[in-house]
């Protein structure tokens, strides 16, 4: 059988790159506490300096079907406030030498209410941390 291209035996079991992006996407939206929501990422995207694209864009980034631009894999991985390579290649990728860090995270939506909370200015700052202070106390009372 003379002409006849075959593929070696392991390229069925490989992964494409587009689908082991949507599996690390979807990974990253649930550990900073995002739904895997087309809708809402379209949402976030623009609030984190990405370019405005539509949800079926966003669905087929999440299904492994393709890839974002990298403007908006920017805002993605700003959004679920982890680095644009280690979303795009995973965390093996960086072969640098880096100082071990400890591992401290909120979900990625507290951390931009806080960034949020940081940016009003000090009689709003004021007001939000006398409702924190309320609402704590009254949680704890109820909890009595």
């Amino acid at each position: 059988m003379q002409g006849v291209c075959t593929a070696p035996p392991n390229v069925g079991a490989m992964k494409s790159e587009q689908a082991l992006f949507g599996e690390r996407l979807r990974n990253a939206l649930k550990v900073a506490g995002y739904r895997e929501s087309p809708s809402e990422i379209c949402f976030h995207l623009t609030r984190h300096g990405g370019d405005p694209t539509t949800p079926q864009a966003v669905s087929r980034w999440l299904h492994g079907k393709s890839m974002p631009r990298q403007r908006n894999l920017i805002a993605l991985a700003q959004l679920v406030r982890i680095t644009p390579t280690e979303l795009q290649y995973g965390v093996q990728a960086s072969s640098r030498v880096r100082e071990t860090r400890v591992e401290f995270r909120i979900p990625a939506m507290d951390q931009h209410a806080i960034d949020a909370f940081i940016a009003l200015p000090p009689k709003a700052r004021k007001l939000v941390r006398e409702l924190i202070e309320h609402l704590r106390e009254s949680e704890q009372k109820r909890k009595r």
